[in-house]
């Protein structure tokens, strides 16, 4: 079988390629299964972080790690969206931020254990998180239509700490749905499996097809060469079912420092390489 830190190294080549795909796909070198190849990792890293979550010897310090990266990340691209700050001359920047994405989903694994719980004081803490979540994004929208200074601190809490659903690409909807998906059928290999094809089978592939279809020149290939999100599942599917519910080797810090290094060495490489070639 294969082990916890095995399906994080196929998920961090997997992530590798599609991030190569992201920033020099403006060269029209890099090939687009680099891309399709990519759509792996989200659902393998999402897998390893409920195991991370059901195993770890101290949640708190598991939510801590990933603030440790998030925050700065989240910060960086808080002023590059609205600050200008070290945005390619083409007006790109990375807007990664998945790890933002599993602080979230920490939190919410935490409010279900605390609901499932037979204590009512964390009963009704677990629902007053879960009701706060999408609260938050409401609130947040509210105070920064007041003073600049006050917008501007409630933004920089909405990157960092308190991450806002869709600060990015990689903080929406689907992908906490796909993680929390995850975590109920955590108890069934098979039938998480299937949930979780399902699950974007239903979002990526039959929401996408629906609205693409009206669009003019769309062909049904175009789903497995440009809307092509819903496969990740379907090529996770095998390693999953493989998973001997083992650790393995553990890496932590290789795992959480490479996500950080690897995306801004390579955009400062697309950059490089933008400024050379112009």
């Amino acid at each position: 079988g294969i082990t916890e830190t095995g399906l994080k190294w196929i998920a961090l080549v997997s992530m590798l390629m599609d991030h190569i795909h992201y920033f020099f796909g403006y060269t029209g070198q890099i090939p687009w299964w680099f891309g399709l190849a990519g759509r792996l990792a989200a659902p393998l890293f999402l897998f390893c972080l409920v195991e991370g979550f059901m195993h770890t010897r101290s949640r708190k310090r598991y939510l801590f790690k990933m603030l440790c990266v998030s925050v700065p990340m989240g910060l960086l691209l808080f002023f590059m969206r609205f600050g200008g700050i070290l945005v390619r001359p083409d007006g790109f920047y990375p807007q990664n931020a998945m790890l933002s994405s599993f602080v979230i989903l920490i939190i919410c694994f935490q409010a279900f254990e605390w609901i499932a719980s037979r204590n009512l004081r964390k009963a009704a803490m677990g629902c007053g998180v879960l009701l706060a979540i999408p609260i938050w994004p409401i609130l947040a929208g509210i105070l920064s239509g007041g003073n600049a200074v006050i917008a501007t601190a409630v933004g920089i809490l909405g990157y960092t700490f308190l991450p806002v659903i869709n600060i990015s690409g990689d903080v929406t909807f689907p992908v906490l749905l796909t993680g929390i998906t995850l975590y109920f059928m955590r108890r069934h290999r098979r039938l998480q499996v299937a949930a979780l094809i399902a699950v974007n089978f239903g979002w990526y592939f039959v929401l996408v097809y629906l609205q693409a279809r009206t669009w003019p020149d769309f062909e049904i290939s175009q789903m497995f060469t440009m809307y092509y999100e819903w496969l990740g599942a379907v090529f996770a599917a095998p390693f999953l079912l493989c998973y001997n519910g083992r650790r393995g080797a553990g890496h932590g810090k290789l795992f959480y420092g490479f996500y950080p290094a690897h995306i801004y060495l390579l955009y400062a490489l697309s950059w490089l390489l933008m400024s050379v070639a112009g």
